[in-house]
């Protein structure tokens, strides 16, 4: 969903060409993160916990800390919503939605979407400016233009 709006965005915007790949790198940074603090902290599933109420959904197979719907939704919304401010409510609104769906459905604790949506903004938020900061230094070493 998240690649789809930025997509949209771009295919719209003639200024945000490349948001696209700026969220995908989201996206992909934000799955192995989260994959990776699940492997390390190893913390079960509310279901595995606490069997009553059963979830509405059958749990997945990894563990629980943090979430990654979570994790990659906000460090999608960030990302999006640092190049287009102007739709920063409806996306944080999104993920903000996404990420309470899986506490309702019974596949995460509180916590686990709240640590994932810290998470999320601390990831668009780190490569928002680590892109900046690769555009700044990519315009410095161009070589000056010719003059004919």
């Amino acid at each position: 969903m998240w690649l789809a709006i930025a997509v949209a965005i771009s295919v719209f915007s003639r200024g945000r060409p490349w948001l696209w790949l700026r969220v995908g790198v989201a996206i992909l940074l934000a799955e192995s993160i989260s994959g990776a603090l699940k492997a390390w902290v190893k913390r079960d599933r509310p279901p595995l916990s606490h069997p009553v109420p059963e979830p509405l959904l059958e749990p997945p197979s990894t563990h629980s800390f943090p979430s990654g719907h979570a994790t990659v939704s906000f460090a999608c919304a960030t990302v999006l919503a640092l190049a287009v401010p102007r739709f920063r409510v409806p996306l944080f609104a999104l993920a903000a939605l996404i990420s309470f769906s899986r506490v309702y459905v019974g596949v995460h604790y509180p916590f686990d979407v709240l640590a994932g949506a810290a998470l999320g903004v601390l990831l668009g938020v780190g490569i928002a400016r680590a892109l900046r900061t690769l555009g700044a230094a990519l315009r410095r070493s161009e070589p000056p233009m010719r003059q004919g």
